[in-house]
């Protein structure tokens, strides 16, 4: 009975596979997969492009990561060192100011002194 029974499904899956090859055309199918297997090989020209393009950057980065370390710790560097004369300047400003009072003008005066252009405003043409 078993044995019946798998003949009886294997000539209807035969069956259902010849309908299924009537309803598509063989030239549909080829054409499908030749356009797959065209963009299959772009995909893999794309793939080899990026991994090159992957180890160049790679590459470059290791080229030149140390001397931004090196950069980053010298402009931290100087940064503290301004931060500290920023400091001192304030500081001898501070004790200028507390004995001479008349040594820094005030603000409408420094308006009037200082006439360079502000080389944050955008220039009008």
């Amino acid at each position: 009975m078993a044995d019946s029974e798998s003949e009886v499904i294997r000539s209807a899956s035969e069956e259902i596979s010849r309908e299924f090859k009537t309803l598509v055309d063989s030239h549909d199918l080829d054409s499908l997969k030749q356009s797959q297997n065209l963009i299959l090989g772009r995909l893999q020209d794309s793939n080899a492009v990026l991994s090159h393009f992957n180890e160049y950057s790679e590459n470059c980065f290791a080229e030149v990561s140390s001397d931004f370390a090196k950069n980053t710790r010298l402009l931290r560097s100087m940064k503290l060192d301004l931060d500290y004369i920023f400091q001192k300047l304030r500081s001898l400003k501070t004790k200028i100011m507390a004995t001479y009072p008349d040594a820094f003008p005030d603000n409408s005066t420094i308006e009037a002194l200082d006439q360079r252009p502000d080389l944050e405003l955008p220039r009008s043409s």
